[in-house]
């Protein structure tokens, strides 16, 4: 058993990093502020290959593992949550729906682009009245046989990366007496008629990300922009959702670790008492416990990707990388500003802002509540 990266993969990290250092973190602290992210960056991520990393070439993709697609959540969210969260949904999300269940006609078609760097991906799942009960949805898609076209109705929330996207992977109903079992899963185009995208829902957190409201009005949408079968859409998006837990906890270890590299920087140059507070051993027993848990967390998350990339069953390991690793992270980043004192709850200083992101990995894409759930599930607890 090595617990050690490949040089491919310190590579990879290494050049994953200076793009963070460089790209990422002068235009974060802005970001944040104005609550926009910033559409240069954005195509930077595409033309760097960061919105590809563990798609094939032959569609446009980098060919990388998804042990390199978590390296790459790592380095960039130790900069910027917003960033970290941008490169998931778009590659997690969007892509891996296209890249597990399209033909390869919709592969080239839809896949490409958003791996390419022509077009940027979304994922419509979450409804006001469906957040952890994905089967609750009640958008609509009825086919008119007559067009051979799927009519959409219904609308979406919390829908990241919305704001700018081009391609938007739907789910909803094409049999609303079957619940999750009717729900099947689409390509709709952000020019289509009858989409309309809100203002940007304001949040304690990922300030600089994407995040609106969709609104599906009779949205016409050929049938040969449906993925898999009616009726597939459950499966479609719990598979996206595994995968994603995975980029998550990523993104969890890298605004944890952040943490730690900034807290221990002000701790070897604020001084009180007459000696710099690193002297202190409760400083030192502190940061210890916080390094110790991110490593452990870090670890979780290589190995669900390492499982995934082995062509296994990875969903109790994605679930639980998840769960520790965002548990681990809002810990971890509140230690932090508490390390900085007064300071550390000033918005100059990026621990401030670590904290906030933080807390929504407990939340998205699978409360903890159902980490828990899956991985018990896996347990077979309740099994008879």
């Amino acid at each position: 058993m090595d617990f050690k990266l490949s040089k491919t993969h310190l590579l990879q990290q290494e050049m994953y990093r200076r793009f963070a250092v460089n790209e990422v973190k002068p235009l974060a602290e802005e970001m944040d502020e104005t609550e926009v992210f910033d559409m240069e960056l954005l195509k930077k991520m595409h033309k760097y290959g960061l919105m590809g990393i563990p798609y094939s070439k032959e569609y446009g993709g980098v060919g990388g593992d998804y042990l390199s697609y978590a390296l790459a959540m790592e380095e960039c969210s130790k900069m910027d949550g917003s960033t970290g969260i941008t490169i998931s949904v778009h590659t997690s999300l969007a892509c891996s729906c296209v890249d597990n269940f399209g033909t390869e006609e919709q592969k080239q078609k839809y896949l490409r682009p958003m791996i390419d760097g022509s077009k940027t991906g979304c994922f419509g799942l979450t409804e006001p009245n469906a957040g952890s009960d994905a089967a609750g949805c009640q958008t609509t898609a009825d086919y008119d046989a007559e067009t051979n076209e799927y009519i959409i109705n219904g609308g979406k929330i919390f829908t990241t990366n919305s704001g700018f996207t081009d391609t938007f992977i739907v789910f909803a109903l094409t049999d609303k007496t079957k619940g999750s079992k009717g729900l099947s899963a689409f390509v709709v185009d952000r020019e289509m008629e009858g989409v309309t995208v809100s203002e940007n829902i304001k949040r304690m957190g990922i300030r600089a990300a994407s995040n609106c409201e969709v609104s599906y009005e009779n949205v016409r949408v050929p049938a040969e922009r449906r993925l898999g079968k009616e009726g597939q859409g459950f499966k479609i998006a719990m598979k996206a959702l595994d995968g994603g837990r995975i980029g998550i906890a990523a993104q969890a270890v890298g605004l944890a670790q952040g943490a730690i590299d900034e807290a221990m920087a002000y701790v070897k140059e604020r001084k009180q008492f007459g000696r710099p507070i690193s002297a202190f051993q409760t400083t030192q027993f502190k940061l210890a416990d916080m390094q110790t848990k991110v490593d452990a967390a870090r670890l979780l998350t290589w190995r669900a990707a390492c499982v995934k990339d082995a062509g296994e069953n990875y969903s109790k390991e994605a679930a639980q990388a998840k769960l520790f690793a965002s548990d681990v992270a809002n810990q971890v980043c509140r230690e932090a500003v508490q390390l900085m004192g007064g300071y550390g709850y000033c918005r100059e200083y990026p621990v401030e802002r670590a904290l906030r992101d933080a807390k929504i990995t407990e939340i998205y894409e699978g409360t903890s509540e159902v980490m828990k759930m899956v991985i018990s599930g896996a347990m077979k607890v309740n099994a008879k």
